[in-house]
């Protein structure tokens, strides 16, 4: 069991997850966590309620502070240190302390990079205009939060129909905005089906959503004070108080490649399921590095908060000297934008397709609970299943308040390699204040017997 020093760059659920279990498994290791922003732990997925104004303070999204880390766990936690360079050979990297503007070297015994990602800023004119912002970090999000305060602005155009713009585009109608979405795209929300991500864009537009599709950002055009004045594509020009880009996320995996490390899917970092890199003494866990896909049975990047804890945990385990591997993932996410949920697990029709599988998929419309009782909504459930096997591939649900979390039974179904029959046979509970006697997951499961 290593008890060598441990460095770990990245302060977020990845690098102070692994960090709290190696600590609780080496009680005297030394362990140096830096960071550059200002925060660490904290729940990057609640930054568009935060903006939105559900939340009473940033402080709400922070699951533990610096100091936290430092006084109760004796991790010594450096936030506003920058690494600018690793030498695995020697075992050092290079860190600037970004408020003294001083560099200095750290030996490490262990390395884990926990980089996280980086959101697509394209290279446009105006992208760097005042009231354009692209979230990552918490501090992003606080950015965004004290320029509506201060600016108070009127029309606001999301750039990027996925998860961050469909949930910034809530934020900022609850806020009062005018709001336009436009996306590249002939769909929103591209890991959905064409048929699922329909209702999903017809809900948006009769809730005051101004939506473009198959429009192609050219350039973000400025006052002469420098505040951001119009959103030109290659069909219009919109105006706009308040530009959000959502178009995507990057894995942070350029210290890692100058390093020797190999890199893998879509440029994140290659892990092995223990989470240790092609460098021996090097692991990495989040955002920037990779996981298995049990369907696909292939390397994929999916960059979730679900994943990066996880991924802390078997990287914890593993450099306390345990022994742990990361069974992969089915990408299953969830959001949701006014009371319309939105969730999908495993694969889509599309990449079912890309992987030349025999298939059979159907979409039923049902009743979140009994038809007759109070409150009921509408749902529309997807199931994606092989041709001759019947064994589940995927699911997607788009319905009002409660149909989203039932995309966790369809997981349940995937990862145990069950087929549509035996998910119709579970024993599902019911009653008419929860669910129709059938619930609409197995309804649809029905229907591809």
């Amino acid at each position: 069991m290593s008890e060598g020093k441990l460095i770990i760059i990245g302060g977020d659920a990845a690098g102070m997850g692994a960090a709290s279990k190696i600590r609780r498994e080496q009680p005297e290791r030394e362990i140096v966590v830096f960071e550059k922003g200002y925060h660490t732990s904290y729940a990057a997925c609640g930054i568009p309620y935060y903006i939105a104004g559900m939340l009473n303070s940033s402080d709400d999204l922070i699951a533990r502070k610096p100091e936290v880390f430092i006084e109760k766990q004796n991790i010594d936690v450096r936030i506003r240190h920058e690494v600018l360079e690793i030498q695995a050979e020697s075992k050092k990297v290079k860190v600037l302390n970004l408020e003294k503007q001083q560099e200095l070297w750290e030996s490490y015994d262990e390395l884990l990079i926990a980089t996280g990602a980086s959101p697509i800023v394209p290279p446009l004119e105006g992208a760097d205009a005042e009231g354009v912002f692209a979230l990552s970090s918490l501090q992003s999000g606080i950015d965004v939060f004290k320029f509506m305060e201060k600016h108070n602005p009127r029309k606001a155009v999301v750039v990027g129909g996925g998860y961050i713009g469909i949930e910034m585009a809530e934020a900022l109608l609850e806020r009062g905005l005018e709001v336009s979405l436009i996306d590249m795209a002939p769909q929103l929300m591209t890991s959905l089906d064409e048929d699922m991500a329909e209702p999903v864009m017809e809900y948006m537009l009769e809730n005051g959503v101004q939506v473009f599709l198959k429009e192609k950002l050219e350039q973000i055009e400025r006052h002469t004070d420098g505040k951001v004045k119009k959103v030109i594509t290659d069909k219009q020009s919109l105006d706009a108080d308040l530009v959000i880009l959502g178009l995507g996320i990057k894995p942070n995996s350029e210290l890692a490649v100058k390093a020797g490390v190999k890199l893998g899917e879509k440029n994140a970092i290659c892990v092995k399921k223990t989470l240790e890199t092609s460098v021996p003494g090097v692991w990495a866990a989040g955002d920037c590095a990779e996981s298995y896909h049990l369907i696909k049975e292939q390397q994929t990047w999916v960059a979730l908060g679900t994943v990066a804890n996880k991924h802390a945990l078997v990287a914890g385990i593993n450099i306390s000297g345990g022994k742990a591997e990361f069974p992969g993932v089915l990408g299953t996410a969830i959001t949701k934008f006014k009371d319309l949920e939105i969730a999908r697990t495993g694969l889509s029709e599309k990449e079912a397709n890309e992987m030349n599988i025999p298939f059979k998929a159907n979409a039923i419309e049902a009743s979140t609970l009994s038809g007759y009782f109070p409150g009921s909504g509408k749902i529309r459930v997807k199931l994606v299943v092989e041709d001759i096997t019947g064994r589940i591939l995927g699911g997607q649900i788009v319905g009002m308040q409660l149909s989203a979390k039932r995309i966790d039974t369809i997981a349940v179904a995937i990862t145990a390699g069950m087929s549509v029959q035996q998910l119709v046979d579970m024993d599902l509970s019911y009653a008419p204040p929860f669910s129709p006697v059938w619930d609409p997951v197995q309804t649809a499961a029905r229907t591809l017997l």
